[in-house]
């Protein structure tokens, strides 16, 4: 016997807003049903499990124990300028002179999550 993991679950003020950043980040659309003012909101990746936002009371308070780590079609630093763009916050730059190393970034609500090396070279 196995489980299977369905989503990534991650506490949030505003479902609506923090899910439609992700669908942007990921390029990838909101559940059909889900609509601003629901307190859960899910961003239907098309493999492996959903990222699924659900409102909680409390702020975030410490850094994050689980993040997510993306590998973009582009470069690096397009990706990180496009993020920076759609809201996200650099937090910590690991990027090495060689190529190597990632970026720290945080969503709108301060979920830390890292920016890999990209598929494209430049």
């Amino acid at each position: 016997m196995v489980s299977v993991v369905r989503n990534v679950s991650v506490d949030c003020a505003d479902a609506y807003e923090l899910g439609r950043f992700w669908s942007e980040v990921t390029g990838c659309p909101l559940h059909p049903d889900d609509r601003p003012g629901d307190p859960e909101i899910d961003v239907m990746l098309p493999e492996g499990p959903w990222l699924h936002f659900h409102e909680v009371p409390e702020p975030k308070t410490v850094k994050n124990r689980i993040h997510l780590c993306l590998r973009p079609d582009v470069s690096r630093e397009e990706e990180v300028t496009r993020l920076l763009r759609l809201g996200a916050t650099l937090v910590a730059d690991r990027r090495e002179p060689d190529g190597t190393g990632w970026a720290v970034l945080a969503d709108p609500e301060g979920n830390e999550f890292c920016v890999l090396r990209g598929d494209s070279p430049t």
